[in-house]
């Protein structure tokens, strides 16, 4: 290769790259792509936005269209520990006694996470082959869910324990993540 060759073949590997930096939706970082995500929809907590994608496997490599598809990846693993944490106060709590109405709600709350893990996953495919819509629709399901085990307790006239609160909580926050970086895909 000549050296005039080499310098035009490096001035238009630089331009590539340089388009490529300045195309929205073509990459980005958990902490700049969930700053632009709280800046477009109020709900989205920041701090938690980034903790949750930053530990995501598929986050270092990933562009907006690949961390909505981690945000969705990470709510099948919150509902799913929701299930996990779940099962376990289920085997603690013998049927009947005192305890049936929470042990209803805690039945009511699997049925209700495991079909969250479902949306989430649906979330996960709607963005996967560009459908944000659904996949937005399919976070938000995922979110109201959630959010029924809470009035599955309340029904009962028990609190929900701590855990199965901090998922409902968990489940809604990256929901909300989510459907706001879908939004930021151009």
């Amino acid at each position: 290769m000549t050296p005039p060759t080499a310098r035009v073949l490096a001035a238009a590997a630089l331009v590539a790259a340089l388009a490529l930096s300045v195309v929205p939706g073509s990459g980005g970082t958990p902490e700049t792509t969930c700053a632009a995500a709280a800046a477009r929809d109020r709900r989205v907590d920041y701090g938690f936005c980034v903790s949750r994608l930053s530990h995501h496997h598929d986050s270092p490599d990933a562009d907006t269209w690949g961390l909505a598809k981690v945000a969705a990846d990470v709510g099948i693993a919150t509902a799913g520990d929701a299930v996990y944490d779940i099962n376990a106060l289920l085997a603690a709590k013998p049927a009947g006694g005192a305890d049936a109405r929470a042990r209803a709600a805690l039945e009511q709350c699997k049925a209700q996470y495991d079909a969250a893990e479902m949306a989430f996953a649906e979330a996960y495919d709607g963005i996967n082959r560009r459908d944000y819509a659904a996949g937005k629709a399919e976070a938000a399901e995922a979110a109201s869910l959630a959010r029924r085990c809470g009035r599955a307790f309340a029904r009962a006239g028990a609190p929900p324990p701590p855990q199965v609160a901090r998922w409902a909580d968990e489940s809604d926050k990256i929901a909300v993540v989510c459907a706001a970086i879908t939004d930021l895909i151009k």
